[in-house]
């Protein structure tokens, strides 16, 4: 499903460059065929519950009369997803203020799907309280940890006193604050609506330019758009200049990188991998020069996927 080339294969012509999981003969073909997908069912996993910006961004990717299923962890997504019980899944991957998102990374390496795509949300965050509680009453907020995070100089300025607790979603801190006891959440306006809550303060994420990065998951290749972008993890050797040789093709080749990133291999401890995102289609001619030229000096190369690169609006 994914494609994986290693140095031991080579790369002389197309069909050397079949990799452990492909399932057809074309370097291009990745994923499962168009028949075998069109049976998966049309439901988009998300990270759930309801009210969540994952939702958000599911509903704007897909629009309001998508079929969307909730799940309880981002491994969860990924799980059905790869199993063909849902054929597209959506994941937070990186925020504008907090950084990536780990365990979404960890799952682009442990698993065989391909990124479809990708959808950037802004995001505004609310104090949130049911409609019978007293603000100066408040006990305990509520948010997922980047949230949290995003909104931590806004917090202790104002809620100095008040104990911060952390919670699988945005949405499950809005959940808690409708009994009423005590609890205020920070979520979005979706969740507000959702679960019947009241703004107490809009917008006191820290940074008001904030937006996070949601990937698109699928078994689907896309085709290309003539605004695409390729991900990849390079499996690189643990030794001097491994970094500047998987980097040197992309400046003799004129591709543009738009995000590197080092993660942990979980294979051996202090081995690393780097997970690579560039301008370009995985069919174009210069792209497949760079896969190339990657496998002479990668010990390894994963194609996630290439997909239309989304808008950025401030």
């Amino acid at each position: 499903m994914l494609m994986i080339m290693s140095q031991a294969q080579g790369i002389q012509s197309s069909k050397q460059l079949k990799p452990i999981y492909w399932l057809n003969d074309s370097p291009l073909k990745l994923g499962i065929n168009k028949e075998k997908f069109l049976k998966v069912p049309n439901t988009i996993a998300y990270l759930g519950p309801e009210g969540t910006y994952s939702q958000v961004a599911a509903i704007k990717h897909f629009g309001k009369s998508s079929e969307l299923q909730s799940c309880s962890t981002i491994e969860d997504v990924f799980a059905l997803v790869e199993s063909e019980q849902a054929r597209y899944g959506i994941v937070p991957i990186e925020n504008s203020t907090e950084g990536t998102v780990n365990n979404a990374q960890d799952c682009l390496l442990e698993n065989k799907v391909l990124i479809s795509g990708e959808v950037i949300v802004a995001i505004e965050h609310h104090l949130l309280v049911a409609k019978s509680a007293e603000t100066d009453e408040l006990k305990t907020i509520a948010s997922h940890k980047q949230s949290l995070a995003q909104c931590r100089t806004w917090l202790s300025k104002n809620y100095p006193n008040v104990e911060l607790v952390e919670c699988s979603s945005n949405a499950e801190a809005a959940r808690m604050a409708a009994t009423g006891d005590g609890t205020a959440a920070i979520a979005g306006e979706l969740a507000a609506k959702i679960y019947n809550l009241l703004p107490v303060s809009k917008g006191i994420q820290d940074r008001k330019h904030n937006s996070t990065r949601f990937l698109v998951l699928s078994q689907e290749n896309t085709n290309p758009c003539g605004r695409d972008k390729t991900s990849i993890i390079a499996y690189a050797e643990n030794k001097p200049g491994a970094l500047f040789r998987i980097l040197e093709p992309f400046e003799n080749l004129k591709i543009s990188l738009t995000k590197i990133e080092t993660r942990p291999a979980k294979i051996e401890a202090w081995e690393y991998v780097f997970i690579i995102d560039f301008e370009g289609h995985m069919s174009d001619k210069v792209v497949q020069k760079l896969f190339a030229r990657l496998n002479e000096c990668a010990a390894e190369i994963k194609i996630l996927g290439s997909y239309p690169a989304a808008a950025f609006q401030k």
